[in-house]
């Protein structure tokens, strides 16, 4: 099995993402990490590193795309960059299962949804991250940017695919608690699109649809998945991820300027903050996995080091291991 890595996808490429690899094929073995970007770079920050040599390969890419380019014209245009060679590899090769990039967001869309094959049948892609919950269990967001504007057509296929994918990291068969996105918990709450899309969810026997639920309560655990419009899904990430810095940062702060006092009890409780503090850290669950399509493909954050980039490798190894194409194409046809 190979996993293919936009070594120049990111803010800090490729040293990180280079780094990155080698945490990766030291950790685990089973699979071959091919790293695409520019070769003479890659093996001078590769020769720093002790690793099995077996495990890693390069394929040379002189090109890169940045934040500032167009999606669609980089796609078109940069044709020797990093992603889009890693992208034409993963659709080429039946060994190569998945591919990683820390890249432009909207570059790895594109590029994924023009150059890879779609699941038949479903209609729009879609981002899910796996966030962390209250409860100590996994939630699941979907969709959390792919496509701003949807049809109840494209939820019902959202929640159906995210579904699967909530079996498949809980790695057990149950039926997940899927809730819809709204401004309300009323039944008689939401948005026109809202509405339409209940009864559709309703309908489906493979998971089980809670109905409404708010913004507050995506963390709770109550729910395995969220589904909603890339818009709000989007709003709704960044949301959780600034509130949880801002809180840490005012928690700082009140320790700072609380005295002897406040920093006696900091101590007391320093484990159970540092608990909290990994608990909320993105960087342990990898990134957001684009579903819809027939090979896998992880979009890590843009400001992803080595750590994040060696948790999403090792995420796609295991999402190819428990085949969850398969597995989404098996909850489609389900209902």
């Amino acid at each position: 099995m190979e996993i293919v890595l936009d070594v120049y996808g990111g803010d800090n490429a490729p040293i990180e993402i280079v780094k990155g690899a080698v945490q990766a094929v030291n950790e685990k073995g089973g699979y071959v990490l091919t790293l695409v970007g520019k070769e003479n770079e890659i093996k001078d920050i590769l020769s720093q590193y002790t690793y099995p040599s077996d495990r890693i390969k390069i394929i040379n890419a002189s090109d890169v795309i940045t934040n500032d380019d167009v999606p669609t014209d980089a796609i078109r245009k940069k044709t020797d960059s990093s992603l889009v060679v890693g992208i034409n590899y993963l659709n080429e090769n039946d060994d190569a299962k998945a591919f990683v990039s820390a890249g432009s967001t909207g570059a790895v869309l594109t590029g994924s949804v023009l150059l890879l094959r779609r699941i038949r049948g479903i209609n729009r892609p879609a981002l899910c991250p796996v966030l962390p919950s209250v409860q100590d269990k996994n939630v699941l967001l979907m969709d959390c940017g792919a496509n701003v504007e949807c049809k109840a057509a494209n939820l019902l296929q959202f929640a159906q695919m995210s579904s699967a994918y909530s079996k498949c990291i809980n790695d057990k068969d149950f039926k997940p608690k899927v809730g819809l996105l709204s401004n309300g918990t009323e039944e008689k709450k939401g948005s026109p699109l809202n509405k339409e899309t209940s009864p559709l969810l309703k309908s489906c026997q493979t998971f089980d649809f809670v109905g409404n639920i708010e913004g507050r309560d995506i963390l709770s655990g109550d729910v395995d998945v969220v589904v909603c419009d890339g818009y709000s899904g989007n709003i709704a990430l960044k949301s959780c991820e600034g509130t949880a810095l801002s809180m840490f940062s005012m928690i700082k702060q009140g320790i700072l300027s609380g005295g002897l006092r406040a920093k006696i009890g900091y101590l007391l409780l320093k484990p159970v903050f540092k608990g909290i503090k990994t608990k909320m850290d993105y960087n342990k669950n990898g990134g957001a996995v684009l579903l819809g399509l027939e090979k896998i493909v992880i979009k890590s954050h843009g400001s992803s080091k080595g750590e994040t980039i060696k948790n999403s490798i090792l995420q796609a190894i295991d999402l190819a291991e428990k085949d969850i194409i398969e597995k989404i194409k098996n909850e489609l046809a389900s209902n």
